[in-house]
């Protein structure tokens, strides 16, 4: 089993290996000749496509050929196919058939495909594609070149106003010959002379100079070429003169020149696009007669018989010795009339009745060389048959200049009969209807038969509203165009393609260039006939083929919602370029993006921003525009606009309604909250909070504004932070207050607002204003709404709770004694108070301070000769005793406390002040000091006094010991304050009248 399994394999696998080998060893290749290729109208097309690869090398393969227009770049027409007789689309179906277009195999896998009359329209892009005969594809089978059909701008003309010429044997001959070309590409032009013997039915060469510049002689004339008997030059840019030195019999014939136009392909070939040639000479050499010197001969030639309207040439020679050196006068007659004559110094003179036709350019009469002279008649009449002699004189030259004229010697009689023409003209419009879009070429053909005679033509037109034709352009018999005014500006022209066939072409039609337009045939001989047919033109335009129109499901959206716009634009299969563009509010219209009519496209906005789409219907094409995630950048009114290529140009055509886009903010949730109310003593710190409870979003940001509203309605920032965090102070808060001033952010969040060290002018009513911001897609943040929250703010001065004794009490002291003056705090406001106590005395009505004791431990008497001594001996317990009092003492004596506090922002402020009762001292000399209060009051007194005596002295007790202690364990230092003693303030302080000048 294992070698029948092995056996079937192997072979098996041979064959698999040797398809694959096959189909690896041949893979198809297409080849055409490379482009571009420039050809000239009229002329033959050749491009040759081959094609190897294949296994069977021997099959003979079909080919097809297509084409692109560039008018309509995205549309291939099919040309021609060796296998399918009817392959080919209408521009080329008549053409193939008639063998006009044609491919033929050079071997079975290679053809030549050929044009042989080239058309304008012929030009575009030519794809050649081999039909696959095997089952598989491996391999290229198609290939491409391109086309360009220029116009013919080769012109040949021959330089001497003869056709025919007469010399003897052994004259020499000099011919010239203008040719040139307009062709903007670059090409070379070649030149050749040719004679066409009489008898024979080929032209050879006499001498050429090719594309390269090389002179060749033509076989027969090889050795007169050597012997410089025969030579070519070019003079200047477009003239070729042709010499021969002595002229043979042999050299009678026809002669003329032919210039060729040849152009470089890409393959380095050289490919003639041009040829044509200048009008054919007579040329009639005569054998050289001896005869004597004296002798004259005279010849005419003249046609036998001539048409009405032709041409009448009459060359007359003058035979004679010595023929350059001397002179003759020569003239025609026409049945014994002379019609004109050339003198000895070759001045034309031309009879009275024959002047007008000379003026015309019906007669003239030239000297071709020696003893050669040429008379054109044209047009001829049947009136001038007859007999035509020419009559010469020798002329002899005197001395004194003047001319001796020689008897006349008379040429055989020539008789020329002119039969009139019987016209057969008849005249056909080859396309009468043509349906055109804005833009094309119109092209019509008028053909004629029958042609006996010059023509002449003229182009016409009317239009559907008007009845009568006007003319366009018109083309003479001699080939002069003339165009009328009214059509000046337009590219139009007319041309003789052939004999038959007169061709009118305006470039580029306007739907105002349809109507009627008729080709009028005319002959130029007399009683010619005039001919004419009209074919209608109609043309379509652009803005009735194509109409555009835009809609969207959603135009208000949500910012970071997208939005799809569909343009919707009707036509008929042209090709467009189409335009999306957008107005802002604040800008003018800008364009977003450009799609081509070849797919490709150019954008102007962001890319990133959009998508677009295209859907391609039978008439109906659907440009959808996406915006993602649709921001406040994308608003505005949006325009779809479509061109088509027109002129050369891109002609736009009427946009499509103008359509709106909005975009909102989403709905804002900002809500916030704070204390109604915050009321605080001065010189405290104040915070109020502004918290959000509701966002829109979690990753939205906050810019805060605290804004104070006082009592009087004025309203100022006190500061503001943005949304970056970045914190400024409003233009009314002084530098001295920003310090007191500050604002942080919490969790929640929370804004708060300090105030350091509060003052009165703080209370007011505090406007918290948050403004919420959100990132759009662009990552712009944007704004979305404010919200507002407030906080009355009350601050209130601080309770001052100072108060003293103030009982009345009448003292009589004696003359000489002391008396003490008490002030007792009863209730302070502040542990960290200070105070400032002063006495006064008031004698009748004045009150005058006495003495004041100030809250830095300044002490300071008020009046003059008054001893006194200060005693502070508690907290809250002032005392002045007056010292040696006499009776200028007596009076009524109080205090006066000031109650000071500090704070950061005043330092220190007087809080409080408060006055005690009166004491009533009398100073007499009993000494005796009376109570004028009831007993309760005496007895209150008395107990007070009793107190402050034991207290003192238990203090005095204590400090003593303290001191005795002290000084034993350190070693004698000096004893500190007591604690009961504030600093730098001492118990008591003498103030005596010796050691102190109290000012009044």
């Amino acid at each position: 089993m294992t070698f029948a399994v092995s056996s079937l394999w192997r072979p098996t696998s041979l064959i698999l290996l040797g398809l694959f080998l096959r189909c690896e060893a041949h893979r198809v290749n297409t080849e055409i000749q490379a482009g571009p290729l420039y050809r000239v109208v009229g002329s033959q097309l050749s491009i040759s496509c081959s094609a190897s690869g294949f296994a069977d090398e021997k099959l003979k393969k079909d080919f097809e050929f297509r084409m692109v227009d560039p008018a309509r770049p995205t549309v291939e027409i099919n040309v021609i196919s060796s296998a399918d007789p009817d392959f080919s689309y209408s521009r080329f179906w008549s053409r193939a058939q008639t063998k006009a277009i044609s491919i033929t195999h050079v071997d079975p896998n290679s053809i030549i495909f050929e044009i042989k009359h080239l058309l304008k329209v012929d030009e575009g892009e030519y794809e050649c594609t081999v039909i696959n005969p095997e089952y598989i594809l491996n391999g290229v089978y198609t290939a491409k070149t391109v086309v360009k059909v220029i116009d013919d701008s080769l012109s040949v003309t021959s330089s001497d106003s003869t056709t025919s010429l007469s010399f003897d044997e052994g004259e020499s001959l000099t011919l010239t010959c203008q040719a040139s070309t307009n062709t903007i590409q670059h090409v070379h032009l070649s030149l050749i002379w040719y004679l066409r013997k009489d008898g024979a039915q080929d032209a050879i060469p006499i001498i050429s100079l090719d594309r390269d510049f090389t002179l060749t002689p033509g076989q027969g004339f090889e050795q007169r070429y050597k012997e410089e008997a025969i030579s070519l030059d070019k003079l200047g840019e477009a003239e070729y003169r042709l010499k021969i030195a002595e002229l043979a019999l042999s050299d009678q014939g026809q002669i003329y020149c032919q210039a060729q136009e040849w152009i470089q392909d890409p393959d380095r070939s050289w490919y003639m696009i041009a040829q044509k040639n200048a009008e054919e000479i007579t040329l009639t050499v005569k054998a050289k007669v001896v005869t004597d010197t004296s002798a004259l001969g005279v010849n005419i030639s003249a046609p036998l018989e001539l048409q009405e309207g032709q041409e009448l040439l009459l060359p007359c020679s003058i035979n004679a010795q010595n023929l350059a050196r001397r002179f003759f006068s020569l003239a025609w007659l026409w049945e014994g009339v002379e019609l004109a004559r050339i003198g000895p110094t070759g001045i034309l003179t031309v009879k009275q009745e024959y002047s007008d036709r000379e003026k015309d350019g019906e007669l003239r009469a030239t000297r071709t060389g020696n003893g050669k002279y040429l008379l054109r008649l044209k047009p001829v009449r049947t009136t001038h048959g007859g007999n035509y002699i020419c009559r010469a004189w020798p002329e002899e030259r005197g001395e004194d200049g003047n001319f001796k004229q020689g008897a006349a010697q008379d040429s055989q009689p020539q008789n020329v009969k002119i039969s009139p023409t019987e016209s057969e003209l008849t005249v056909e419009m080859q396309t009468p209807v043509q349906t055109l879009l804005q833009g094309d070429r119109l092209r019509l053909v008028c053909k004629v038969e029958g042609v006996n005679g010059g023509l002449s033509i003229a182009w016409q037109r009317k239009s559907a509203q008007s009845l009568v034709y006007t003319s366009i352009i018109s083309l003479s018999e001699s080939g002069v165009t003339e165009k009328a005014e009214a059509f000046a500006s337009h590219e139009v022209r007319v041309t003789r393609t052939s004999t038959k066939s007169f061709v009118f072409e305006l470039d580029r039609v306007a739907p105002s260039d349809a109507g009627t337009y008729g080709c009028v045939v005319s002959e130029t001989q007399n009683n010619g006939k005039t001919l004419s047919q009209s074919a209608n033109v109609i043309v379509n335009s652009i803005d009735s083929l194509v109409k555009v129109s835009l809609k969207s499901r959603t135009p208000v959206v949500t910012l970071g919602t997208d939005v799809e716009l569909m343009c919707k634009v009707l036509n008929h299969r042209i090709p467009v370029t189409l335009t999306w563009s957008l107005k802002t509010d604040d800008s003018n219209l800008n364009t977003i993006l450009v799609l081509y009519s070849n797919g490709s496209i150019s954008w102007s906005g962001d890319q990133h921003r959009y998508q677009v789409t295209v859907n391609n219907r039978a008439d109906t094409v659907m440009h959808y525009l996406k915006i993602l995630a649709a921001s406040h950048r994308e608003a505005g009114v949006y325009q779809c606009e479509v061109s088509v290529f027109l002129d050369n140009v891109h002609k736009k055509l009427p946009p499509s309604n103008p359509l709106k886009v909005m975009v909102q903010n989403p709905a804002c949730k900002l809500a916030l909250s704070s204390k109604p109310t915050i009321t605080e003593s001065i010189n405290t710190d104040i915070q109020i909070d502004c918290k959000v409870t509701l966002r829109t979003s979690e990753s939205s940001i906050y810019a805060v504004t605290w804004e104070l509203q006082q009592e009087d309605g004025s309203r100022k920032t006190i500061l503001s932070s943005d949304r970056n965090a970045l914190i400024t102070f409003g233009p009314q808060i002084k530098e001295s207050h920003r310090q007191r001033i500050g604002m942080r952010r919490t969790d929640g969040p929370t804004f708060e607002l300090t105030i350091r060290q509060a003052r009165i002018s703080d209370k007011g009513i505090y406007v918290c204003k948050v403004e919420e911001f959100l990132q759009d897609p662009q990552g712009e943040w944007f704004s979305l709404s404010y919200e507002n929250s407030t906080t009355d703010l009350n601050v209130m001065e601080l309770d001052t709770n100072l108060s003293i004794e103030k009982n009345e009490v009448e003292m009589n002291v004696s003359i000489a004694g002391d008396f003490s003056i008490p002030c007792h705090i009863t209730q302070q406001s502040s542990n960290e108070s200070q105070f400032q106590v002063t006495w006064f005395w008031q004698k009748d009505t004045e009150a005058k301070p006495i003495f004041t004791a100030y809250r830095n431990s300044t002490l300071q008497a008020r009046i003059e000769n008054v001893a006194v001594r200060y005693g502070h001996p508690l907290p809250g317990h002032f005392n002045l005793i007056v010292l040696q009092s006499n009776a200028e003492n007596s009076g009524l004596y109080f205090c006066e406390v000031e109650e000071w506090l500090y704070s950061f922002a005043y330092g220190w402020r007087k809080v409080a002040v408060e006055r005690s009762g009166n004491l009533n001292v009398n100073v007499d000399a009993e000494g005796i000091a009376r109570a004028v209060s009831d007993p309760a009051q005496m007895a209150n007194i008395w107990m007070a006094v009793f107190v402050v005596t034991m207290f003192i002295s238990f203090f005095i007790i204590m400090v003593l010991v303290v001191k005795i202690c002290k000084g034993k364990t350190s070693g004698g230092k000096k004893s500190a304050n007591s604690l009961w003693m504030e600093p730098h303030r001492p118990e008591s302080q003498m103030l005596s009248s010796e050691s102190l000048k109290l000012e009044g």
